[in-house]
């Protein structure tokens, strides 16, 4: 009986399919993809921090932009790139996730310099940051004169400035016992940004005043005769008749001495504050204009400030020189002649002003009183 022999069959190694020895192979393709993902990442990361840390660019400018209320991270985005600030929206994007600063961006007048990092302009846009503007209001600038210097630097809407001055309820929510806030804004150097609006502009400067005129000066000027608003208005003749600290007590005894004798005060100032196109020279003319300031024409205070009065001119109503002076001139040097005498005045007319045809020159007793 024949022995059968069963042979034995051998797969060769490459044809193993033993899925133990699959696994090695699409691990290691799968341990490639993960280093190279986090390679990118790394790279990625690389380029972010180089990005973040160098200048925008290296001219050194400064560039404005003003980021609207309620603006998107888009628009963000958009006004930036348009103003030259983003180099790479990708590293700006990644910038500003790692910041979380894409709802975080205040609105505001923002100036950028060119130098800054991307990572130091996103940080000024989260502190908020806007431009601060430097305003300078001197004594004795009328409504008109501040109106045009805020407009000038783009801090306020004219005509609402011009509405709420002489709106009755918000004159009285500031304490303004008058129909317009002339006098009451306060010469002060100011610290404005273009996020305020007009009126939060407005109720600073008389924030302002009320600070400086206290309750003391008022009695002090009720004790001379005159209410609060009077009070203001006295002190705004003699900021207008002279930028001289030293001088305006002797301006203020002055008009205290004529209010006393019932005579006009016949202050030159008065007789143009309500032109509209004044062009600094004050004629003859101008002294006998029809008009409820001119107090060549009107007896007593006008019914308002002719301009916005610092706290010398303030302080010179409440405590005038001891003095009997009626008059004074111009000596062109910006102080004054001060007289007793109407013939005194005169004279001193003829010694210190030009004398032309048009230009104020002598008047007798009954041209000035």
């Amino acid at each position: 009986m024949k022995r059968l022999i069963q042979k034995k069959t051998y797969k060769k190694p490459g044809r193993i399919t033993n899925k133990f020895f699959k696994m090695p192979r699409f691990t290691g393709r799968i341990s490639r993809y993960v280093i190279l993902f986090f390679a990118v990442v790394v790279l990625f990361f690389v380029l972010l921090i180089n990005y973040s840390t160098s200048s925008i660019d290296k001219k050194n400018m400064d560039v404005l932009i003003d980021i609207p209320t309620g603006s998107s991270f888009l628009k963000v985005t958009e006004i930036l790139n348009q103003a030259g600030l983003i180099k790479s929206r990708i590293f700006f994007y990644g910038l500003t996730i790692i910041k979380n600063a894409r709802r975080h961006i205040r609105a505001g007048e923002y100036e950028f310099n060119t130098s800054l990092t991307p990572s130091a302009m996103i940080d000024k846009l989260l502190h908020g940051e806007i431009k601060i503007h430097k305003v300078i209001i001197r004594e004795d600038l009328s409504l008109r004169d501040i109106a045009a210097l805020l407009d000038k630097e783009k801090l306020i809407n004219k005509d609402v400035f011009f509405g709420l001055a002489s709106d009755e309820d918000f004159l009285e929510s500031l304490n303004i016992k008058a129909d317009s806030i002339e006098g009451y804004l306060f010469p002060e150097t100011y610290f404005f940004d273009r996020s305020m609006s007009t009126r939060q502009i407005m109720k600073i400067m008389v924030s302002q005043f009320w600070k400086k005129v206290t309750p003391e000066m008022i009695k002090r000027a009720g004790e001379l005769g005159f209410n609060t608003h009077q009070f203001i208005t006295f002190a705004s003749i003699i900021g207008k008749e002279s930028g001289d600290d030293a001088e305006k007590p002797k301006i203020s005894a002055v008009f205290h001495n004529r209010l006393k004798k019932k005579m006009r005060l016949q202050s030159d100032p008065t007789a143009v504050y309500d032109l509209d196109n004044f062009d600094g020279k004050i004629l003859r003319s101008h002294l006998r204009r029809i008009s409820y300031y001119n107090t060549y024409i009107i007896k007593g205070l006008p019914p308002g400030p002719i301009a916005n009065p610092g706290l010398t001119s303030l302080k010179a109503v409440l405590y005038p020189t001891d003095v009997n002076y009626l008059y004074f001139v111009s000596k062109k040097d910006g102080t004054h002649y001060f007289s007793n005498s109407l013939a005194e005045h005169n004279q001193a007319i003829k010694r210190y002003q030009y004398i032309n045809n048009e230009s104020i020159h002598q008047l007798k007793e009954s041209d000035r009183e």
